[in-house]
């Protein structure tokens, strides 16, 4: 479902169930945009980070036809990731419902430590 995105551009909202599925088929490419501490005490795993505090839109990784989808611990910060992407110009506006948190409350493992 695309939606308004508070930060600007459009956001289209994607299930922990349909990111787990493209993760898994190769479809998508998960972008994590928590900062380094977090991503070192838990993550998903196949997740890609690039922290929202240093994002650099030209730097993501190229997704060479696959669904780039942004991530982070609650849903806030993949927003505005995905609106600084398409300020820069870029396609970018799937990112995870409920970031990490959802990710968990859905039953899917994490990587610790």
């Amino acid at each position: 479902m695309s939606e308004f995105n508070p930060f600007g551009g459009r956001i289209v909202n994607l299930t922990p169930e349909e990111v787990r599925k493209g993760l898994e088929d190769g479809s998508v490419i998960l972008v994590d945009v928590r900062e380094p501490n977090e991503i070192a005490a838990e993550r998903i795993p196949g997740a890609v980070n690039m922290p929202l505090n240093s994002f650099d839109p030209p730097g993501l990784p190229d997704p060479e036809g696959k669904r780039l989808v942004f991530s982070c611990r609650s849903g806030q910060r993949s927003q505005k990731a995905a609106a600084l992407a398409q300020a820069a110009g870029l396609p970018y506006m799937e990112h995870m419902q409920g970031g990490i948190l959802g990710w968990k409350d859905a039953g899917f493992e994490t990587i610790k430590g």
